[in-house]
């Protein structure tokens, strides 16, 4: 695998020792310009397709933004054998994820084009960040983090061929992609419709469901707003977003806003202790648990409080089935599991891109080696074979929230059996 040099032998690594994308990892700038490069992503028909099949985004997007951190962190390592173990493990992953789209055409989610894509709309987005923050990069500077883009490519592809050689080269590419072939996909109009206003409470506000709707309903459309304002003027006009007035000078606003954090003394904002804390449960043995349940008690008076002042609609079942009976209790718990931990995908149906998001995200957190993951995919593939066999009571070829509630007590199969053993293993 390449994750060295290209071009002549003479050439500098395109991995320094410290690369200059590093800079960004703790910068509260990359927040917003992250958004960006996700919605330009989505927009590609390819990868909008994969995102809508595969990804937990919707369902799981604490979950997601963590991974997506702690790989980016990994692939610009300056260890070499970090960047190769972490490729290996993004090849595997992408390598699991083809399909269709709803019009027919195939993705492919090893399409060198396509992820290459990828990697120019970080590139472009960090670049655009910096202008936007009042703080544009010189030259030299976007020369040599251009290099150690192509060198993330190159890791995950054996090279950087998809990429333009050349910066200036590189500006017509982009171009020409957002004219050419962006689309305005259903991934990119979830992410700009609908996640920021449906995005769930990390878990260390989970126990304040008002405040957290209370400031949802303020940050959401700020942020939807200052993303699509910071798009490419040639996507927005073909997707049709609207020009909404002021949201220049509010985008403008927050980046330079966030970009005044340079002035702050160094380390006194880590990207990876900000997300880990978000992530952190009252029960976990995490030292920092004890600080995050006082947290979550004081905001859970913070939301009383709240809900007094200002009644807010909060997401909650809007229906709620009294539990007049063991069994009512038990299917509304099935539905919650369903909801809650089954429907990765957030579609609300059952299918194989749920279960397979589930031993995506376990053998990320075991961190497992290709025969292990094999493994754990293989198990959950049995599983699913068997629910689908089980429960896919209509031959839709998934599993509905009704169709799983209903089968309940007769789910622990052997399939299941096995995926617990595989674990315990």
């Amino acid at each position: 695998m390449t994750t060295g040099t290209t071009g002549t032998a003479d050439e500098t690594p395109l991995f320094a020792s410290e690369p200059q994308f590093r800079a960004f990892f703790d910068d509260p700038r990359w927040a917003l310009a992250i958004i960006r490069a996700t919605v330009l992503e989505a927009a590609h028909p390819q990868v909008g397709a994969a995102l809508a099949d595969n990804s937990t985004f919707v369902a799981h997007p604490w979950r997601r933004l963590r991974n997506t951190f702690l790989s980016m962190r990994r692939m610009f390592d300056a260890d070499p054998a970090v960047r190769e173990r972490e490729a290996a493990r993004l090849n595997r992953l992408h390598a699991r994820m083809s399909g269709s789209d709803t019009r027919g055409r195939s993705y492919d989610a090893m399409d060198r084009a396509t992820r290459a894509w990828v990697v120019a709309t970080l590139y472009e987005s960090a670049v655009t960040m910096c202008r936007l923050s009042g703080q544009p990069l010189d030259q030299d500077t976007m020369e040599r983090m251009y290099a150690e883009y192509r060198a993330f490519l190159a890791a995950l592809d054996g090279d950087a061929g998809e990429l333009p050689e050349d910066l200036n080269d590189f500006w017509r590419y982009f171009d020409r992609v957002v004219e050419d072939e962006l689309e305005n996909t259903e991934a990119a109009r979830i992410i700009l419709y609908r996640l920021f206003d449906h995005l769930p409470a990390p878990a260390l506000l989970d126990g304040a469901p008002t405040l957290w709707a209370a400031g949802r309903a303020v940050v959401g459309p700020l942020l939807g707003a200052i993303t699509v304002a910071s798009l490419p003027e040639p996507y927005r006009r073909k997707a049709g977003l609207p020009d909404m007035p002021g949201a220049p000078t509010l985008m403008q606003g927050a980046y330079l806003a966030a970009g005044l954090t340079r002035f702050l003394p160094e380390g006194w904002i880590d990207a990876e202790s900000i997300i880990e804390t978000l992530s952190l449960s009252p029960d976990s043995d995490d030292p920092r648990a004890r600080t995050v349940t006082a947290l979550r008690a004081r905001m859970k008076r913070a939301s009383a409080l709240l809900r007094l002042l200002t009644p807010l609609s909060v997401d909650t079942d809007p229906d709620p089935v009294p539990a007049t009976s063991a069994a009512a209790e038990d299917r509304r718990s099935a539905e919650e599991f369903f909801r809650q931990v089954l429907d990765q995908t957030g579609d609300g149906h059952l299918d194989w891109p749920d279960l397979a998001a589930m031993a995506r995200e376990l053998a990320t957190r075991l961190d497992l080696d290709e025969p292990e993951e094999t493994r754990l995919y293989d198990a959950f593939a049995a599983w699913w074979r068997e629910l689908q066999a089980a429960l896919d009571t209509d031959g839709d070829g998934r599993v509905s929230a009704d169709e799983y509630a209903a089968a309940v007590p007769s789910l622990a199969g052997p399939a299941l059996i096995r995926v617990a053993e595989v674990l315990f293993d």
